[in-house]
Protein backbone atom coordinates (compact mmCIF):
# COMPACT_ATOMS: atom_id res chain seq x y z
CA UNK A 1 0.00 0.00 0.00
CA UNK A 2 1.29 3.30 -0.79
CA UNK A 3 2.58 5.44 1.84
CA UNK A 4 0.65 8.23 1.70
CA UNK A 5 -2.73 6.41 1.88
CA UNK A 6 -2.43 5.72 5.49
CA UNK A 7 -3.21 7.98 8.43
CA UNK A 8 -4.39 10.53 6.38
CA UNK A 9 -7.73 12.61 6.21
CA UNK A 10 -9.94 12.23 3.04
CA UNK A 11 -9.83 15.63 2.05
CA UNK A 12 -5.96 15.85 2.37
CA UNK A 13 -5.54 12.89 0.38
CA UNK A 14 -8.26 13.70 -2.38
CA UNK A 15 -6.10 17.34 -2.62
CA UNK A 16 -2.70 15.40 -2.70
CA UNK A 17 -3.88 13.38 -5.80
CA UNK A 18 -5.10 16.47 -7.50
CA UNK A 19 -2.02 18.13 -7.22
CA UNK A 20 -0.03 15.08 -8.19
CA UNK A 21 -3.25 14.77 -11.49
CA UNK A 22 -5.11 17.67 -11.76
CA UNK A 23 -5.95 16.44 -15.04
CA UNK A 24 -7.07 13.30 -14.06
CA UNK A 25 -8.84 14.14 -10.53
CA UNK A 26 -11.40 16.50 -11.53
CA UNK A 27 -11.98 18.58 -8.24
CA UNK A 28 -9.48 19.91 -5.16
CA UNK A 29 -12.65 17.66 -2.67
CA UNK A 30 -14.62 14.64 -2.74
CA UNK A 31 -17.82 14.43 -3.94
CA UNK A 32 -20.08 15.15 -1.81
CA UNK A 33 -23.22 12.60 0.43
CA UNK A 34 -25.77 15.20 -1.57
CA UNK A 35 -23.92 14.23 -5.09
CA UNK A 36 -23.38 10.29 -4.51
CA UNK A 37 -27.24 10.40 -3.29
CA UNK A 38 -28.04 11.64 -6.79
CA UNK A 39 -26.16 9.78 -8.22
CA UNK A 40 -27.13 6.14 -7.38
CA UNK A 41 -30.90 7.01 -7.73
CA UNK A 42 -30.61 7.30 -11.50
CA UNK A 43 -28.71 3.54 -10.77
CA UNK A 44 -30.25 0.72 -13.22
CA UNK A 45 -29.19 -3.01 -12.71
CA UNK A 46 -31.31 -6.31 -12.58
CA UNK A 47 -30.54 -9.24 -9.93
CA UNK A 48 -28.42 -10.56 -12.40
CA UNK A 49 -26.12 -7.62 -13.49
CA UNK A 50 -23.71 -5.68 -12.10
CA UNK A 51 -22.47 -2.07 -11.73
CA UNK A 52 -19.35 -0.33 -13.00
CA UNK A 53 -17.68 2.45 -11.54
CA UNK A 54 -14.82 4.58 -13.12
CA UNK A 55 -13.22 7.22 -11.28
CA UNK A 56 -14.37 6.67 -7.92
CA UNK A 57 -11.87 8.99 -6.44
CA UNK A 58 -11.87 8.60 -2.84
CA UNK A 59 -14.90 6.55 -3.01
CA UNK A 60 -18.11 8.57 -1.88
CA UNK A 61 -20.40 7.36 -4.64
CA UNK A 62 -18.92 3.91 -4.00
CA UNK A 63 -20.20 4.09 -0.14
CA UNK A 64 -23.39 5.07 -1.35
CA UNK A 65 -24.00 2.67 -3.47
CA UNK A 66 -23.37 -0.20 -0.89
CA UNK A 67 -25.39 1.41 1.26
CA UNK A 68 -28.28 1.70 -1.17
CA UNK A 69 -27.79 -2.40 -1.12
CA UNK A 70 -25.86 -3.01 -4.13
CA UNK A 71 -24.12 -6.41 -3.42
CA UNK A 72 -20.39 -6.08 -3.16
CA UNK A 73 -19.37 -9.05 -5.61
CA UNK A 74 -21.52 -7.25 -7.85
CA UNK A 75 -19.82 -3.94 -7.70
CA UNK A 76 -16.89 -3.45 -9.93
CA UNK A 77 -14.68 0.22 -9.63
CA UNK A 78 -11.62 1.35 -11.66
CA UNK A 79 -8.86 3.28 -10.73
CA UNK A 80 -6.24 4.97 -12.69
CA UNK A 81 -4.20 6.44 -9.95
CA UNK A 82 -2.28 3.95 -7.84
CA UNK A 83 -2.83 5.51 -4.84
CA UNK A 84 -6.27 5.94 -5.27
CA UNK A 85 -6.56 2.24 -5.75
CA UNK A 86 -4.44 1.18 -2.42
CA UNK A 87 -6.96 3.74 -0.34
CA UNK A 88 -10.03 2.14 -2.61
CA UNK A 89 -8.97 -1.37 -1.20
CA UNK A 90 -8.07 -0.33 2.36
CA UNK A 91 -11.36 1.64 2.48
CA UNK A 92 -13.71 -0.99 1.00
CA UNK A 93 -11.97 -4.56 1.06
CA UNK A 94 -14.88 -6.45 -0.11
CA UNK A 95 -14.99 -4.60 -3.29
CA UNK A 96 -13.81 -5.67 -7.00
CA UNK A 97 -11.08 -2.59 -6.97
CA UNK A 98 -9.43 -2.67 -10.54
CA UNK A 99 -6.32 -0.18 -11.61
CA UNK A 100 -6.23 0.09 -15.08
CA UNK A 101 -7.17 2.32 -18.21
CA UNK A 102 -10.80 2.81 -17.84
CA UNK A 103 -10.95 2.98 -22.40
CA UNK A 104 -9.41 -0.88 -21.95
CA UNK A 105 -12.83 -1.95 -20.10
CA UNK A 106 -13.78 -4.67 -21.57
CA UNK A 107 -10.33 -6.41 -20.96
CA UNK A 108 -10.27 -5.61 -17.17
CA UNK A 109 -13.36 -7.03 -16.05
CA UNK A 110 -13.82 -10.34 -15.50
CA UNK A 111 -15.11 -12.13 -18.71
CA UNK A 112 -18.43 -13.55 -17.46
CA UNK A 113 -20.09 -9.59 -16.58
CA UNK A 114 -18.80 -8.55 -20.26
CA UNK A 115 -22.10 -7.72 -21.45
CA UNK A 116 -23.71 -7.90 -17.85
CA UNK A 117 -23.78 -4.34 -16.85
CA UNK A 118 -26.49 -3.00 -16.05
CA UNK A 119 -25.01 0.79 -15.68
CA UNK A 120 -21.39 2.47 -15.77
CA UNK A 121 -21.22 5.65 -13.61
CA UNK A 122 -18.32 8.03 -14.21
CA UNK A 123 -16.49 10.65 -12.50
CA UNK A 124 -14.18 10.94 -14.64
CA UNK A 125 -13.70 15.05 -15.93
CA UNK A 126 -15.13 14.69 -19.61
CA UNK A 127 -14.82 18.34 -20.54
CA UNK A 128 -11.15 19.07 -21.15
CA UNK A 129 -10.72 15.19 -22.93
CA UNK A 130 -10.21 14.97 -26.53
CA UNK A 131 -13.01 13.82 -28.80
CA UNK A 132 -10.95 10.81 -29.27
CA UNK A 133 -10.78 9.90 -25.94
CA UNK A 134 -14.18 10.64 -24.49
CA UNK A 135 -14.65 7.69 -27.48
CA UNK A 136 -12.87 5.90 -26.36
CA UNK A 137 -14.52 5.57 -22.88
CA UNK A 138 -17.88 5.71 -23.88
CA UNK A 139 -17.76 3.24 -26.14
CA UNK A 140 -15.36 0.78 -23.68
CA UNK A 141 -18.94 1.82 -21.33
CA UNK A 142 -21.49 0.29 -24.04
CA UNK A 143 -19.05 -2.45 -25.05
CA UNK A 144 -20.03 -4.37 -21.32
CA UNK A 145 -23.87 -3.51 -20.88
CA UNK A 146 -26.85 -4.84 -21.48
CA UNK A 147 -28.90 -3.99 -23.63
CA UNK A 148 -30.47 -0.74 -22.49
CA UNK A 149 -27.89 -0.10 -20.01
CA UNK A 150 -26.73 3.59 -19.23
CA UNK A 151 -23.93 5.88 -19.01
CA UNK A 152 -24.18 8.09 -15.49
CA UNK A 153 -21.75 10.85 -15.77
CA UNK A 154 -21.58 13.64 -13.12
CA UNK A 155 -20.25 16.81 -13.75
CA UNK A 156 -19.59 20.55 -12.89
CA UNK A 157 -20.66 21.70 -16.23
CA UNK A 158 -24.02 23.26 -16.86
CA UNK A 159 -23.52 22.11 -20.80
CA UNK A 160 -23.27 18.15 -21.57
CA UNK A 161 -19.84 16.88 -20.63
CA UNK A 162 -20.05 14.68 -23.10
CA UNK A 163 -20.06 14.90 -27.15
CA UNK A 164 -23.22 13.71 -27.99
CA UNK A 165 -23.74 13.62 -31.67
CA UNK A 166 -20.29 12.61 -32.83
CA UNK A 167 -20.36 9.63 -30.29
CA UNK A 168 -23.55 8.40 -31.11
CA UNK A 169 -25.28 9.19 -27.60
CA UNK A 170 -28.04 10.80 -26.34
CA UNK A 171 -27.82 12.76 -22.93
CA UNK A 172 -30.21 13.39 -20.61
CA UNK A 173 -29.57 15.88 -17.15
CA UNK A 174 -31.09 13.57 -14.05
CA UNK A 175 -30.76 16.89 -11.51
CA UNK A 176 -28.15 18.80 -9.79
CA UNK A 177 -26.84 18.55 -6.12
CA UNK A 178 -27.12 22.10 -5.24
CA UNK A 179 -25.52 21.10 -2.04
CA UNK A 180 -22.36 20.09 -3.81
CA UNK A 181 -19.34 22.43 -3.86
CA UNK A 182 -19.34 23.62 -6.86
CA UNK A 183 -22.99 22.33 -7.45
CA UNK A 184 -22.76 18.96 -10.09
CA UNK A 185 -25.34 17.98 -12.37
CA UNK A 186 -25.90 13.88 -13.24
CA UNK A 187 -26.47 13.18 -16.83
CA UNK A 188 -27.36 9.96 -18.44
CA UNK A 189 -26.44 8.35 -21.89
CA UNK A 190 -27.53 6.14 -24.04
CA UNK A 191 -26.60 4.67 -27.66
CA UNK A 192 -29.15 6.95 -30.23
CA UNK A 193 -29.86 4.38 -32.48
CA UNK A 194 -32.47 6.47 -33.70
CA UNK A 195 -30.40 10.07 -34.02
CA UNK A 196 -32.32 11.43 -31.08
CA UNK A 197 -30.88 14.64 -29.61
CA UNK A 198 -30.87 15.36 -25.82
CA UNK A 199 -33.38 16.60 -23.74
CA UNK A 200 -33.47 17.71 -20.20
CA UNK A 201 -35.86 16.84 -17.49
CA UNK A 202 -38.99 18.87 -17.11
CA UNK A 203 -38.21 19.27 -13.38
CA UNK A 204 -34.52 18.24 -12.64
CA UNK A 205 -34.13 16.56 -9.64
CA UNK A 206 -32.30 18.46 -6.90
CA UNK A 207 -30.12 17.00 -3.53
Amino acid sequence: MAKETKDQPEDLFFFRRWLANPMKVGSVIPSSPALARLVVKQVRRADDECVVELGPGTGPVTKALLAAGIPTDRLFVVEIDADMCAYLRREFPNVNVIHGDATKLPALLPPQWVGKVGTVISGIPMVPLPLEVQKGLTQAAIDVMVPGGEILQYTYSLASPIKEKPLGLTGKRKGIAMMNFPPAWVWSYVPSFGGGEAEDDAEPTHA
